[in-house]
């Protein structure tokens, strides 16, 4: 029954970011969870080294959220949010309110950070039509970024690998620098930092009065290989938006309810967004719910008579669904009964120090973090960042020997992430990046023999 299984998957699926002719060569199969690992249909066992893609929080089967589910589902699976709204789509939302960012105070659901980001995009492009200011339609989005694979999230993304098929498809933006210390020519966070902003400040002083908003991942770079912005740099956008008038929208789908430390990544530099998308952990990683934020004078700007035509047109079949609001609002209550918070905070140090064993790897560049959010750049020369040729594919060959070890991840690029489950604990956070060592040493050894032989 199980090859059975695995012809099935490979006869009639299509996965996400993935090339078929790979998952050909290695399939897998997810049966079942517990805790913070998962096993496939062969009863192999696996760490969840990346929280099912950035999102679980408490482990699988967590009993609170799954009583929670069973108990909206004896009432009600779903109703639509179009006209009408629903008990925990209602209680979720004031709960939203009261855990993010002050001048954050309207909530509009989604199904994906997509999808959030989305709907932030066209709220800014139409709050501006709805004041008097239609001039305001561009964009400015940073370099590497990210947000989401829907049409105007791809617009503002700029990873190449990932977008530029796309291109006729898209909508221009205007693309702004982001520091990437490890890459930049001085290696200083702070001369990287200001170059950068000086770079953006010169970008609004020509075109502030026909740019509606900036989009930004908020403190860390997710796909473009968890590059982690210095001291000072989201604070100082912020200043930046204020002064030419431009809304900024902070992206805190990965970043977003505990994963860097904080309940919002912004917290860090004490950051108040115009608009904001949340997702992955918002459910604890269990149901399909995103969630565009809006401050309150965004949203006055669509209140008005219906035939004043102020209407925010947007809305999706399974918005503000009750399993998931459900499963949400146990989710936050779990954050703080236990303190999920602080304790990935206090929990990060000790990561911090588990993951310095890696530095002495010759291929490890660089060690990034923030939180439970981590990214080891491989090279194939240490001294001079020389990276490692992008055919060899040396991160999917690591994240493939993590697999034989014990522990799942996706890389990016030469980038292996590991972004465990929140409620790690410190014994299996050492067992996780000591598969991650061992992974790493074994196959860079290999391709130092490849390289060597000429192949």
């Amino acid at each position: 029954m199980m090859n059975n299984l695995i012809e099935k998957s490979k006869k009639y699926l299509w996965l996400p970011f993935t090339q078929m002719k790979d998952y050909d060569y290695n399939p897998l199969i997810i049966e079942s969870g517990t805790g913070i690992k998962v096993k496939d249909i062969d009863g192999n066992e696996y760490y969840d080294g990346f929280s099912s893609v950035w999102l679980n929080v408490h482990g699988h089967r967590k009993t609170e959220l799954d009583e929670a589910i069973k108990r909206q589902l004896d009432k009600i699976a779903h109703s639509t949010l179009l006209g009408m709204t629903n008990v925990p789509a209602t209680e979720l939302a004031e709960k939203l309110v009261q855990v993010t960012p002050e001048r954050l105070t309207r909530v509009f659901y989604s199904d994906s950070g997509a999808e959030a980001m989305e709907i932030a995009l066209k709220m800014a492009f139409q709050y501006w039509k709805n004041i008097g200011k239609p001039k305001k339609q561009k964009f400015i989005s940073m370099q590497n970024g990210y947000h989401g694979d829907t049409i105007g999230a791809v617009s503002v993304g700029a990873i190449d690998l990932f977008h530029h098929v796309y291109g006729p498809l898209m909508f221009n933006s205007i693309k702004a620098s982001i520091p990437y210390v490890y890459r930049s020519e001085s290696e200083d966070p702070i001369q990287c930092r200001d170059q950068c902003l000086q770079k953006l400040e010169e970008i609004l002083i020509c075109h502030h009065e026909e740019i509606a908003a900036l989009s930004i991942e908020s403190m860390v770079q997710g796909a473009a290989g968890i590059i982690v912005m210095p001291e000072g740099f989201l604070s100082g956008v912020r200043a930046l938006c204020t002064k030419y008038d431009v809304l900024m929208i902070v992206d805190e789908v990965a970043t977003g309810f505990g994963r860097t430390g904080r309940m919002f990544a912004c917290e860090h530099e004490n950051v108040q967004p115009d608009l904001m998308a949340a997702g992955k952990g918002l459910t604890g990683g269990y149901l399909p719910i995103a969630v565009t934020l809006a401050t309150e004078e965004i949203y006055e700007a669509f209140y008005e008579d219906y035939e004043q035509l102020k209407t925010f047109f947007h809305g999706h079949s399974y918005t503000g669904n009750q399993l998931g609001c459900a499963v949400a609002l146990e989710n936050l209550h779990l954050f703080e009964s236990e303190n999920i918070v602080k304790r990935v905070a206090e929990k990060s140090e000790y990561l911090q120090k588990s993951l310095e064993c890696l530095r002495e790897l010759p291929h490890v560049g660089e060690i990034r973090q923030l939180g439970f959010m981590c990214g080891v750049e491989l090279v194939q020369d240490k001294r001079t960042k020389s990276p490692f040729a992008f055919e060899r594919r040396v991160g999917y060959k690591v994240s493939l020997k993590m697999r034989e070890l014990g522990m799942l991840t996706r890389p990016l690029g030469n980038v292996i992430v590991f972004m465990p489950p929140l409620v790690s604990t410190q014994t299996e956070l050492e067992e996780m990046v000591a598969i991650m060592r061992d992974a790493i040493s074994i196959v860079c050894q290999e391709e130092e023999a490849t390289l060597g032989s000429g192949v």
